[in-house]
């Protein structure tokens, strides 16, 4: 029998596969439970509400994702380079089987998602725009990459082609869409 962190995992992962494919508000706990070959009662036992599990699975995607930026600054000087980084991780979340980043699925359900939920959203959000804004700034500075605008505008932009890029890819059923947008939002930014 696993141990409660693993069943805890185990939950989280597998919602997040749901989620991402099918959206929170068409995701049950009787989804999760026969997937999992558990009760229910299981899932109540670690997460109360689907509130509650709402919530923990977009805290826990979020703090992947700040591991993620923190590892890239520490180990990747070029701000160039850095975006780089940062596109082959937005890579890793779009899926031929129509799964999208979590936060971006969240983002559409957005208005009927508990306050905690939207929080965290808003936070995941906040963190890649923050996150790029320095990168954005870094590299006007050093003369590699090429903004329109400030900063903040270009995080801003980049972090939108990049979720509707995904949204078109998945409306299509066609992963290149996601990629070849995804490269020309990133050339654009490199200096001439």
């Amino acid at each position: 029998m696993p141990d409660k962190a693993e069943t805890v995992n185990q939950i989280l992962a597998l919602a997040q596969n749901l989620v991402q494919e099918r959206g929170f508000n068409a995701v049950s706990y009787g989804d999760i439970s026969r997937q999992l070959g558990i009760r229910n009662a299981s899932i109540h036992y670690y997460f109360p509400s689907k509130n509650d599990l709402g919530t923990a699975l977009a805290r826990h995607y979020r703090q992947r994702l700040e591991m993620q930026l923190n590892h890239i600054s520490q180990n990747v000087a070029s701000p160039a380079e850095q975006l780089e980084q940062y596109l082959q991780a937005y890579q890793t979340v779009v899926h031929e089987d129509g799964r999208i980043c979590l936060c971006t699925v969240l983002a559409g359900e957005y208005n009927t998602l508990p306050v905690s939920m939207q929080q965290e959203v808003g936070a995941f959000f906040d963190l890649n725009e923050s996150w790029l804004t320095q990168v954005m700034a870094l590299g006007q500075s050093t003369g590699e990459l090429h903004l329109n605008g400030t900063p903040q505008q270009a995080a801003e932009a980049l972090l939108a082609a990049l979720e509707g890029a995904m949204l078109l890819a998945r409306s299509h059923s066609d992963l290149r869409r996601f990629h070849d947008i995804a490269r020309r939002s990133v050339d654009a930014l490199r200096a001439a």
